[in-house]
């Protein structure tokens, strides 16, 4: 097993060059510490290829805009910054991690428009995100909080803020037994689960919440190519949670979560279905094809 993520063998790429994993360090005094204003990415490479890395690239540069961070490299450079990464580590099977934050520099009140916005990138090799839920099904707890109001933080940035009620109600949930928590938006309708889109079915149909008040994730949209390819309707929609007794099958989306069923939502319960599995193995065919 791994030892603490601090203390590994390996390079990382911090600010325009590889340096060993051990030393690649920030000053306690970092902004993106004490203010949130960071944004991330999570990548997985297969078989030496990163999968939409380029789309993945572009949603980081978008990330740090909305956050007012200008980005210090073009997505080209972050591509091959990722690149130079796997390639120092010789991994072929990867989880990837590109960060940007603002720095420590000559601000540390919560204007800090002089600090640098700071870039690096990290990959580790991660096997299935729920373990053997991939095949068992996820068990998920209902989140007391709820996803924020648009209004009230930018929900299309993938920013550390945003994570922040995500770790709080994943331990809540695995202390009592759960793999994750699903959150309600704030209006209460369904919305996502700590690091994942939701997809319900229903009568050879599929379901799945509106992503215009959370990330609409890129694994969440390849899914909804390969199903309408597929043949199938899919609803993007609102979604009461009292409908949750009425669907079939569940599954989870995201770039650790890859597709993974759903076997229980607090009381309710879902079969692991043929529809799950399809989608699956869909899947997981395009991302090493």
């Amino acid at each position: 097993m791994a030892g603490a993520y601090d203390d590994r063998d390996g390079k990382i790429w911090m600010d325009g060059k590889l340096v060993k994993w051990r030393d690649a360090n920030v000053h306690i005094l970092t902004h993106g510490l004490h203010y949130a204003s960071s944004v991330f990415e999570g990548e997985r490479c297969y078989n030496g290829k990163i999968f939409k890395g380029h789309e993945h690239s572009l949603r980081l540069i978008e990330s740090a805009r909305l956050l007012d961070m200008p980005s210090p490299l073009s997505a080209d450079e972050i591509d091959a910054a990722k690149e130079a990464v796997l390639k120092a580590n010789g991994f072929e099977n990867a989880y990837v991690r590109a960060l940007m934050w603002r720095g420590s520099g000559t601000e540390m009140g919560v204007s800090a428009k002089g600090n640098p916005v700071r870039f690096a990138v990290a990959a580790w090799e991660w096997g299935a995100y729920y373990g053997d839920a991939k095949w068992e099904g996820a068990k998920l707890d209902v989140a007391k909080w709820r996803r924020p109001d648009p209004l009230t933080i930018p929900t299309s940035a993938k920013a550390a803020g945003l994570y922040m009620i995500c770790t709080m109600s994943k331990h809540a949930a695995e202390a009592k037994g759960f793999s994750d928590a699903l959150f309600m938006d704030f209006e209460g309708y369904v919305a996502e689960a700590t690091g994942a889109n939701i997809f319900f079915t229903k009568d050879g149909e599929v379901h799945t919440p509106l992503a215009d008040r959370f990330l609409n994730g890129i694994t969440r949209q390849t899914v909804i190519g390969l199903l309408k390819e597929a043949g199938v309707t899919v609803h993007e929609r609102r979604i009461r949670p009292e409908e949750l007794d009425g669907f079939e099958e569940c599954w989870l989306t995201g770039t650790a979560a890859e597709v993974t069923p759903v076997a229980q939502i607090g009381d309710w319960r879902f079969e692991i279905g043929p529809l799950s599995r399809q989608i699956s193995d869909r899947y997981e065919a395009l991302v090493r094809a």
